[in-house]
C-alpha cells in the first residue's frame, strides 16, 4: 500500500502564522502535524508517499526531506491551486498506479494512529474504507449515512439537516477502483472535485464502500483552538518527567515535564504536562501546564499556561499568558505605559485585560 498525503491549501483560518509556514508545520507538543501523520502513516506499514504540495513546497520539503528521517520514500507533487481532493487523485494516478493506497489530509492529528483501520482495509477489500466519528454538530462535516449491513449509502457535505452523527475524517483508503470514479468528474458548486462524489461514484455503483469508526483522540487542525486542544491532549501522553537540559536547584518540576538538551531553566516553576525545546531559556518564570516552549525561545518574569510558543518568541514581563499561540521570533513584553501596546498583523486576534 502506498500514501497520498495531501498537505497544500492556503490555511486561511490560522492566520496570521500561515501567511509565513504551511499549516500542516504548525507546531503540536512541539512537533509539525505534519510529521504525526508521516509517523502514522510509516507505523502502518507504508514505505512509499506522495505529497501534494502548494504555495509553500519548498518550506514543507526543507523540514521532511525525503523522507527518510520517518522511514518513508517521498515524492512531490505541486498543484498549483487548491482544486479538490480528487484532483489530489488525478495528479498522484501515475504515482500511485494500481496500488491500493491511504489518502491522508495532513492537517488532520489522529493520535492513536491508523494501523488498526490499515488492517482492516487489507483484511476486508473494500474499495473503499472511511473512517468516521461522532461529532456533537455534524453539519460542519462531511456525513456518512450508512445501512444496516454498515456499507456506506450516501455522502453528504455540511447537510443543514444531518441524516447522521458520523462525520467523515481526512483519512480514507482506496483500491485502484477510485481512478476510474474521479475520472470526468465535474466541479462542484465551490469549483473543486470533491472526493465525496467520486466515493458516492463508487456506491452507487454497487462497489463496497465502508465506514470504519475511528475510537481514538481526532481533530482537524484548521483553526487556532483546534491546535491548543491537540496541544493539550498530545501533551497529557507524556510518559513522565525527563530533564536533559540546564536546570538549576532553585527550579521546581511537578508533572510530566521534558526539558530539551541544550534549554536552560533558572529560578522557575514547571507545571507538566510541558515541553522546553533545545536552545529555550526560562527564568523566573511560572510555565504550565500544557505549554509546548519552541526552540530558541526566551521566557523571563513571566507566568505562561495551556499555550504553544512557536520558534524564537519570547515573552517578557507578562503576569498571565494563557490560551495563547505565540509566533516565529514575535515578542510579548510588558509596557512601561498604563495602557496596552500591540503591533498586530492581517487577521491577527489579540485579547487584553478588561
Amino acid at each position: 500500500m502506498k500514501a497520498l498525503i495531501l498537505s497544500g491549501g492556503t490555511g486561511s483560518r490560522l492566520r496570521p502564522f500561515t501567511h509565513s509556514t504551511a499549516k500542516q508545520l504548525l507546531p503540536v507538543a512541539n512537533k509539525p502535524v505534519l510529521a504525526h501523520c508521516l509517523e502514522n502513516i510509516r507505523d502502518a506499514g507504508v514505505t512509499e508517499a506522495a505529497v501534494i504540495v502548494g504555495t509553500h513546497a519548498a518550506e514543507i520539503a526543507h523540514v521532511v526531506g525525503d523522507g527518510s528521517a520517518f522511514g518513508l520514500d517521498l515524492t512531490y507533487l505541486h498543484q498549483d491551486h487548491p482544486r479538490g481532493l480528487a484532483h489530489c487523485v488525478q495528479l498522484a494516478a501515475d504515482f500511485l498506479g494500481d496500488d491500493d493506497f491511504v489518502m491522508y489530509l495532513a492537517d488532520n492529528v489522529l493520535a492513536d494512529g491508523i494501523t488498526k483501520a490499515a488492517h482492516a482495509f487489507a483484511a476486508e477489500r473494500t474499495d473503499a474504507l472511511l473512517l468516521v466519528q461522532p461529532v456533537a454538530d455534524p453539519r460542519a462535516y462531511g456525513v456518512a449515512e450508512l445501512g444496516a449491513d454498515g456499507r456506506v449509502h450516501r455522502l453528504v457535505e455540511k447537510p443543514a439537516e444531518p441524516a447522521s452523527d458520523l462525520a467523515v475524517l481526512g483519512v480514507y483508503f482506496f483500491t485502484s477502483r477510485i481512478h476510474r470514479a474521479v475520472a470526468g468528474l465535474r466541479p462542484s458548486a465551490r469549483g473543486e472535485l470533491e472526493i465525496t462524489d467520486a466515493i458516492q461514484r463508487l456506491a452507487d455503483d454497487g462497489a463496497p464502500v465502508r465506514a470504519e469508526r475511528y475510537d481514538g483522540y481526532w481533530k482537524d487542525t484548521g483553526k487556532a483552538e483546534d491546535l491548543l486542544d491537540c496541544n493539550r491532549e498530545l501533551l497529557g501522553r507524556l510518559p513522565g518527567p525527563t530533564v536533559l537540559g540546564d536546570v538549576d536547584a532553585a527550579t521546581t518540576l511537578s508533572g510530566p515535564v521534558v526539558v530539551e538538551p541544550g534549554a536552560r531553566v533558572r529560578g522557575s516553576r514547571l507545571v507538566g504536562p510541558l515541553v522546553v525545546a533545545a536552545g529555550s531559556t526560562v527564568t523566573d518564570c511560572t510555565v504550565g501546564p500544557y505549554v509546548a516552549v519552541g526552540p530558541d525561545c526566551v521566557l523571563r518574569h513571566s507566568s505562561v499556561a495551556d499555550s504553544i510558543l512557536l520558534e524564537g518568541a519570547a515573552v517578557d514581563g507578562v503576569p498571565a499568558l494563557y490560551h495563547s499561540i505565540i509566533g516565529r521570533w514575535a515578542r510579548i513584553g510588558r509596557s512601561a505605559d498604563a495602557g496596552h501596546q500591540l503591533l498586530v498583523g492581517d487577521h491577527a486576534n489579540a485579547e487584553v485585560a478588561a
